[in-house]
């Protein structure tokens, strides 16, 4: 990666940013060629040595023109060139792994094939080959070619490919247009399988347009089904065998004729096998869409949300009907807020009228799904998982759950198969496999699907995360209630609501995480078994999520993250969880895909924020320049591959897992990425600085380039107040606490005291404001914030700044 070479001193020369992108490779010595016969050129295994000769691999001292190069080709031609010659694993991408010259002479189309140009080197090669796909995606039979192009900085590429192509991939719409695209579900395995539609009860508006669908759309024999108005767990489990898309919101009118127009929201979807709009991932996805502007699409998965809770009760795991009785981790009151802060400020009633609907919609959800039984346990006053589906989960593989139903078939001396089909009926009862799936539904709900942490115990488990998002609800309610409405909410579910209620629920809350969750002695927070009432010793970088929700101490804080960071933080980014944690692997107890050594995007962003919220700037900066190092990487060696998950220990993405890996299996060019690492490299990006960023693009590892620049590697906070990038809270004096306002903060009792104390510079309350706003408004411009399309006071002391504002 740093080359000292004198050739690369010398006047004249231009350095190609491509140098970058090469890796070393052996040299192949060929039957019957002198070992030492001189010849400096690398060898091509398969190739003879005159071709050896006459093929070079690109070289950081190649000479560049002043002006990027266009040429004009023609697609079929070039293609088929490259993929024959480049193309060694047949997999229609050009990556590190092939064994080819990594050296392609390309005939221009004006000149006939009669001159050519050089592409040299993974990198390029791959990014002519996506060009070209995308291309023809479009039409097109000839191309312009722009050597810049093809050389384009990896994270300029990346980050563009996601604002441009990748989100618009992942967009459905459930209208007369994308129905079919929507009803396509790869988990239903059926053969034959009709298209089902699922309208709740009271939605006939959406019974009636798609009544009309099916009509239209006849060759595709849609079947369009009215759900009961009492949606059961024993309804679930009856429709099991027929697979359906379930609604979801519309904007809705009539004509002057009286005619329905109904027009369905466009939505964002994981990307993959996951075709449908999922809980928790679009709040993540929402993010990355806030990042680049896109606040509609953002918008419309609240209003999705706000109708899921509505109409079926909950925020589903996704809108699938065998997800009925399911949830997923709850983020909406921060995504509603985040949203609310985007739209454009013109129609200052109609956006809080909006916030309004969506706050009522995460009451309900907080009350009927989070704080009732079977999820809250009253001994602690803490929630868990705990969904209400009965038996086996039908979405996953027909021989995902054989190796547990196995030894109950062997009891009754009958196939696997015959045991299943008998016990989905009915007709079998075991109590201890009722149990099991449980505990699996749980896992499922949880998000972290699968994981020896919560296996066969999730339903019994008050987790981290899970309280975590529940605090988090409770002081954005008290917050939103005292910006936005009075402090007080007139809640639909039938009572009015103060923001003094909500903030005596966070304390509530705090305290009991503290009683049951909080490990002194180990400085973590650790799920509770609220059934064995002890702590687990599972060790999960869930635990960062309390300094994402700003319910940790500042002593607990600076704990967690020195404990932390020695336990979670790795090459590529921050892992679920430690390897002592997850026990031995074997043939007989395989690795799940959320423990060590995998590493998740809602993870690194729940950790990043947190470091930041807390203070902790520059380890907040370093844990994200591991993670977009190990996408950018896979990204430049593995043909633009963006997928769902990494090995973080190892830096890959190419691993045997169960589920696998998605976002890895496309030809030549990938269209959507994944949802939510898409999100994680935008929102990511917003936390560098430009030198990180330069250094980014150089692929400069992470461990180089820290050591190179001095940086920071243990968990100590990296600023003080008077050196903070950005707004800090007056109302403390220590490093170490969540930038939330005063009332609003866990430790408000306390903070309350210290903010009446007389101020040491002398000045009144008002001058002492002037002084901090001014400051504040010196530390940078709007236009440096990468949140495109937000709406954000930058003189407003209680909204922080992006931390891609501070260099």
């Amino acid at each position: 990666y740093y080359s000292e070479s004198p050739a690369l001193r010398t006047p004249g020369v231009h350095r190609s940013r491509s140098r970058n992108y090469q890796r070393t490779y052996p040299k192949y010595v060929h039957a019957g060629d002198d070992e030492n016969n001189g010849d400096e050129e690398e060898s091509v295994p398969g190739k003879t040595m005159s071709h050896r000769r006459s093929v070079r691999r690109r070289a950081s001292i190649d000479d560049k023109t002043s002006h990027p190069r266009r040429f004009l080709v023609d697609i079929d031609i070039v293609e088929q060139i490259l993929l024959e010659q480049e193309d060694t694993s047949g997999d229609f991408q050009i990556t590190v792994a092939d064994s080819g010259p990594k050296v392609l002479k390309v005939p221009t189309a004006s000149s006939g094939g009669f001159r050519t140009f050089e592409v040299r080197g993974t990198y390029m090669l791959s990014n002519l080959l996506q060009e070209m796909a995308l291309a023809r995606d479009c039409g097109m039979n000839q191309i312009v070619i722009d050597e810049e192009r093809l050389n384009e900085n990896p994270v300029n590429r990346l980050s563009r490919m996601i604002r441009t192509t990748f989100w618009n991939g992942l967009v459905r719409c459930m209208d007369e247009s994308g129905i079919a695209a929507i009803c396509a579900d790869p988990k239903n395995t059926k053969a034959g399988a009709r298209p089902i539609i699922y309208v709740p009860f009271d939605d006939a508006d959406a019974f009636e347009y798609y009544r009309g669908v099916a009509r239209d759309l006849h060759d595709l024999h849609i079947k369009v089904v009215r759900l009961p108005r009492n949606i059961t767990p024993q309804y679930v489990k009856s429709i099991n065998d027929e697979f359906g898309i379930l609604t979801l919101a519309a904007e809705v009118s009539r004509d002057a004729g009286g005619r329905l127009v109904y027009q369905p929201l466009p939505f964002v979807v994981p990307g993959g096998r996951f075709n449908e709009q999922y809980g928790w991932d679009s709040y993540f996805e929402a993010l990355g869409l806030l990042v680049d502007g896109r606040w509609q699409l953002a918008k419309n998965m609240v209003d999705n949300f706000a109708y899921e809770i509505r109409h079926y009760g909950k925020i589903l795991n996704a809108n699938r009907s065998y997800y009925l009785t399911r949830s997923q981790p709850p983020f909406l009151t921060d995504m509603a807020l985040k949203v609310y802060e985007a739209l454009p400020a013109g129609d200052i009633e109609r956006n809080r009228a909006w916030l309004r609907a969506a706050l009522d919609a995460a009451i309900t959800e907080y009350f009927n799904v989070w704080m009732c039984a079977p999820r809250l346990d009253e001994h602690t006053g803490l929630s868990c998982y705990h969904p209400t589906g009965i038996g086996m989960p039908p979405e996953t593989e027909s021989t995902h759950f054989d190796h547990t139903v196995q030894p109950f078939a062997d009891r009754l001396g009958i196939s696997v198969d015959m045991y299943k089909g008998m016990y989905a009926r009915d007709e079998i009862h075991e109590p201890e496999l009722d149990e099991y799936f449980v505990h699996d539904r749980a896992v499922r709900e949880s998000g972290h699907d699968t994981s020896y942490r919560l296996e066969r115990r999730c339903a019994n488990l008050a987790t981290v995360d899970l309280n975590c998002l529940l605090y988090k609800y409770e002081v954005d309610l008290a917050d939103a209630l005292d910006e936005h409405f009075g402090g007080k909410f007139a809640w639909t579910g039938g009572r009015e609501l103060t923001a003094a209620e909500w903030r005596m629920r966070a304390e509530t809350r705090r305290q009991n995480m503290n009683k049951y969750l909080w490990n002194e002695r180990k400085g973590l927070y650790f799920d509770y078994d609220v059934v064995l009432r002890e702590q687990s010793v599972y060790e999960s970088v869930t635990a960062f999520w309390a300094l994402w929700a700003g319910c940790a101490t500042p002593a607990q804080a600076r704990r967690l993250v020195d404990v932390g960071c020695r336990k979670f933080e790795v090459r590529g980014g921050l892992v679920s969880g430690t390897e002592e944690s997850r026990g031995r692997i074997s043939l007989l107890r395989p690795n799940r895909q959320w423990d060590f050594p995998f590493g998740w995007p809602p993870h690194q962003i729940m950790a990043w924020y947190g470091m930041y919220n807390y203070g902790f700037v520059d380890v907040a900066r370093r844990f994200a320049y591991r993670w977009l190092f190990t996408i950018t990487q896979a990204f430049v060696d593995f043909n633009g591959v963006v997928p769902e998950k990494f090995d973080v220990v190892n830096m890959t993405h190419r691993f045997q897992v169960e589920y696998g890996n998605v976002g890895v299996d496309f030809k030549k060019v990938p269209r959507e990425g994944f949802g939510w690492m898409n999100a994680s490299y935008q929102v990511g990006l917003t936390y560098l600085t430009s030198h990180m960023r330069r250094a980014l693009g150089m692929l400069t590892p992470p461990d180089v380039f820290f050591q190179k620049s001095n940086w920071k590697i243990d968990g100590t906070p990296s600023h003080s107040p008077t050196s903070t990038p950005g707004p800090v809270p007056v109302f403390i004096s220590e490093v170490g606490t969540p930038r939330y306002r005063p009332q609003s903060n866990a430790l408000y009792n306390a903070l309350r005291n210290i903010g009446t104390r007389p101020d040491p510079t002398g000045l009144s309350p008002d001058a002492r404001k002037r002084q901090q706003l001014l400051a504040m408004a010196a530390g940078g411009s709007p236009e440096e914030d990468a949140r495109v399309g937000d709406t954000i006071n930058y003189f407003d002391p209680t909204i922080p700044r992006s931390p891609a504002s501070s260099d």
